[in-house]
């Protein structure tokens, strides 16, 4: 039996960062609105866990992106499949990524690249080992993102 998973970035803009990557990776911004105004009526959160971002309510902290052709909860708006979660840490990144994404581009890689960095990304480096290469690149907010 195959076991849902999220991949989470702790990140000083968590509504930036998943826009980010909800176009780095075709994925659509999880829309919590109704969720959030359930809990906001039923005296479970308050305004302060929340703020308007594109004009929906979306949480203060935390944003996420899933597969648009993945299953998702309709109520909440949260994925059942791959998702990304971006939750706020203002401490910036000191040191390498232990774990980062490669996104396969194939002959699409250089318009990915340019499109990433048109959205704040950094070319780091290009690297290759027999016939693969890639372009391993910095996210907003630092983090590595190969594109191959």
């Amino acid at each position: 039996m195959s076991v849902h998973y999220q991949v989470t970035f702790s990140t000083a803009d968590p509504h930036g960062l998943a826009a980010f990557y909800a176009v780095a990776v075709g994925y659509v911004v999880e829309d919590h609105s109704t969720l959030i105004k359930s809990l906001l009526e039923q005296g479970q959160t308050t305004e302060d866990d929340v703020e308007t971002v594109d004009g929906r309510l979306r949480w203060r902290k935390y944003a996420a992106i899933r597969d648009p052709e993945g299953p998702f909860d309709e109520f909440s708006g949260s994925g059942r499949g791959g998702r990304m979660l971006f939750q706020d840490e203002p401490t910036p990144k000191t040191a390498k990524n232990r774990l980062h994404l490669d996104l396969h581009a194939g002959d699409r890689r250089d318009e990915v690249v340019e499109q990433l960095t048109r959205l704040g990304a950094t070319r780091l480096w290009e690297a290759s080992i027999g016939p693969m290469s890639w372009v391993t690149m910095a996210d907003p907010d630092g983090n590595e993102v190969c594109v191959s």
